[in-house]
């Protein structure tokens, strides 16, 4: 597993988390290669998932030894974080800022993202010891309230998510986000369902073009 730097650094490189509804882990896997195949390298599994904790565990265990990164979402408490880093979590997300989860994902060294919307919100949740803050729901403010949000806090990187697909993507980047948090615009459950990576691979392929465009302003 990378250090917490390593996996920042790989999160600002490709600018993705996808986030993964399905109770197989065999595949999670499958999509998660396929993700990867085409650039994006961050899986989140939410905690809403019947048996989520087996299928981290399960699709951590498989791809240690791939440029993968399975990760938690929608923790909520200090348990269940401690839960999920021991069942091979690389990150940590949550829907809010909750002190007792980012202060034990930063005693073992974890990456953590929990949720903020208000400027204040934002504030607290960074000066709490966020990695990343990530912005939820995003689709309300849109783009230009992470821009507004941004102009006075530039050093608090922010992580839009809800909302987010091929259309949106760009402006949100160039509003000044580190990343995306994005479901069914990479994979669907249909998709996931009838294997169809090849169509999960293209998705991630458009999907981060659009950022690497948008970071080169065009």
């Amino acid at each position: 597993m990378k250090n917490k730097i390593e996996l920042l650094t790989s999160l600002r490189a490709t600018g993705v988390v996808a986030v993964i509804r399905t109770d197989n882990p065999g595949d999670l896997v499958g999509a998660a290669k396929a993700l990867r195949d085409g650039g994006v390298k961050f899986i989140e599994i939410t905690m809403t998932i019947p048996g989520a904790l087996k299928i981290i565990e399960g699709a951590s265990a498989q791809v240690q030894k791939e440029d993968i990164y399975v990760g938690a979402g929608t923790v909520l408490d200090s348990e269940t974080a401690r839960a999920v880093i021991l069942a091979g979590a690389s990150f940590v997300v949550g829907p809010t800022y909750e002190p007792e989860v980012v202060q034990l994902c930063n005693r073992y060294s974890i990456p953590v993202m929990p949720g903020a919307y208000t400027p204040g919100e934002i504030m607290a949740a960074w000066k709490g010891g966020a990695d990343v803050v990530k912005i939820f729901p995003a689709d309300i403010g849109g783009p230009g309230f992470l821009k507004a949000v941004k102009e006075p806090l530039p050093q608090i990187e922010l992580l839009p998510t809800k909302g987010i697909n091929f259309e949106t993507v760009g402006a949100f980047i160039k509003a000044g986000a580190i990343a995306v948090g994005t479901g069914t615009a990479l994979v669907s459950n249909e998709l996931i369902n009838s294997k169809n990576y090849k169509q999960i691979t293209d998705n991630a392929k458009r999907f981060t073009q659009i950022i690497q465009d948008a970071r080169a302003g065009k």
